[in-house]
């Protein structure tokens, strides 16, 4: 396993490099030339952005290899661990959902960006206890804080971008694609660096966590010290401030209403719930079999690195609806391997590894198109009231899978159940997706015009994404397999 591990991180990073070099060889998009690499203003902007912004994401991506490895460390069951992720995951979830309130009780994104460090940390070190109880804090504390990172730090970008800076809007995407680029990068070195204090030091499975800790304070450090607060009006702005009541019954309206939505935020669903599901599961499926995690965690990684460069050197010829298809089709085979690649008693670590593979590979490709198409159906006026509707099957979906899939019986163990259910709910979103490309496959509207294909918001964000920022997180982006 360690030498597959290795060889895989070398080829996906050269792959990744082979699609990025033919990407960029089509042409630059329609707005990549609109911000000059020359202006002394931006630049230094960008680079006061990027310094504070990357210190975060290296902060997430560190303790996403070793937390299942934590928990079973101290001893906890199966079932105990997955209570834990359902905790972090309903917390984020409902944090997202009351991000208008929250935001403006905050007062502005440069106090929320604290408030981010200031939770992550004690999220952090929440994991030096033993307790369950202060386990179950800490991943509450987790959730709230994914939920803050893209918001916060796009808000204060785009305030201080428009309106103290005045800056033209047309910019902002250049910004956006390198933090997009820098945060895959990112999330493959972490992979190494968790290797290297949990197992090469031997400083066990909290090191990572330990060791998020300081880069969490000096990005707090630096964000007192060099970032202003950006305009009240611009962040009032950034804020949903439509009642959620009234916020729901417009997203219901549209759902009901508008056949491809309908499809589409099925979709969204079923394979999100399903990306949950997965975070939880490839721990305990290849580390019986001495995989080396944080280097596993970096070619799943590098993998959805390669997803996304493919969708990129592929929109120049192929639309995102048919590259939709190919993701959700690409995820159910992956899932269909690894039914047979966990049989008890018959298990291939190999065969799952390559799986995984390709399963993150297939979210690489699955978030830019979904971002694409869902900001050409879903309008934007009614786009938070559908999201709204979509988390709560995409939580019941995903809690019920951690919590319900477990046990053991003839022929099956609580992850090979867990990956037939899985399977399950990506059939549904493969009859989904083969639905609305039946239904708009002529639609004009769902097509990229010529040479636009890096547009669309590739993203890890989960069900929150906020063009454009929404490329780092991901579902986590952050990322699938990044955070607490």
């Amino acid at each position: 396993m360690l030498l597959l591990a290795y060889l895989s991180v070398l080829l996906l990073l050269t792959l990744c490099l082979v699609f990025e070099f033919s990407a960029c060889r089509t042409g630059p998009g329609p707005e990549a030339g609109a911000a000059p690499g020359m202006n002394p203003a931006f630049r230094h902007f960008q680079l006061r952005f990027y310094r504070v912004y990357f210190l975060a994401l290296w902060a997430d991506w560190l303790q996403g290899p070793y937390l299942y490895k934590l928990y079973q460390h101290y001893g906890f069951l199966e079932s105990q661990i997955a209570v834990l992720y359902v905790c972090g995951l309903a917390s984020g979830v409902l944090c997202g959902l009351a991000w208008g309130w929250l935001g403006g009780r905050l007062g502005g994104p440069r106090r929320a960006c604290l408030l981010f460090c200031a939770c992550y940390s004690a999220c952090c070190l929440t994991k030096l206890s033993r307790d369950y109880f202060t386990l179950l804090l800490g991943r509450a504390l987790g959730g709230l804080s994914t939920s803050l990172l893209a918001p916060s730090f796009e808000g204060w970008y785009q305030g201080q971008h428009l309106e103290r800076h005045d800056f033209p809007r047309e910019w902002i995407p250049a910004t956006f694609r390198q933090a997009a680029t820098w945060n895959h990068g990112l999330a493959v070195a972490a992979g190494f660096a968790a290797t290297l204090l949990a197992e090469w030091l031997g400083l066990g499975p909290v090191a990572p966590f330990l060791a998020a800790v300081p880069c969490l304070l000096l990005c707090g450090a630096l964000v007192i010290r060099t970032w202003e607060e950006s305009p009240e009006q611009s962040w009032n702005q950034n804020l949903n401030r439509t009642p959620l009541s009234r916020s729901c019954a417009d997203g219901l309206s549209c759902l009901l209403s508008d056949r491809r939505v309908l499809l589409l935020s099925s979709v969204q669903a079923l394979f999100e719930s399903v990306v949950y599901i997965f975070v939880f599961l490839w721990t305990p499926v290849l580390d019986p079999h001495g995989a080396p995690l944080g280097i596993v965690f970096s070619c799943l990684m590098a993998s959805s690195m390669l997803g996304g460069s493919l969708y990129r050197a592929a929109t120049p010829r192929m639309q995102p609806l048919p590259l939709l298809c190919l993701a959700v089709l690409l995820a159910f085979l992956s899932l269909s391997l690894l039914c047979f690649s966990t049989l008890p008693g018959r298990e291939s670590p190999s065969q799952s590894f390559l799986a995984f593979l390709l399963f993150e590979g297939a979210c690489g490709l699955y978030f830019p198109a979904m971002g694409f198409l869902r900001g050409r159906v879903i309008p934007e006026s009614r786009r938070q009231g559908v999201l709204a509707w979509l988390r709560l099957p995409l939580l019941l979906l995903a809690c019920l899978g951690l919590l319900a899939l477990h046990g053991s019986g003839e022929g099956l163990t609580g992850p090979r159940r867990m990956f037939l259910g899985s399977l399950g709910l990506m059939l549904a979103a493969l009859l989904a997706v083969a639905g609305l490309f039946t239904l708009a496959r002529h639609d004009g509207g769902l097509r990229l015009e010529t040479e636009s294909g890096a547009g669309g918001g590739a993203g890890r964000g989960l069900l929150v994404t906020r063009p454009p920022l929404s490329v780092s997180h991901s579902l986590s982006n952050r990322g699938v397999l990044g955070g607490n």
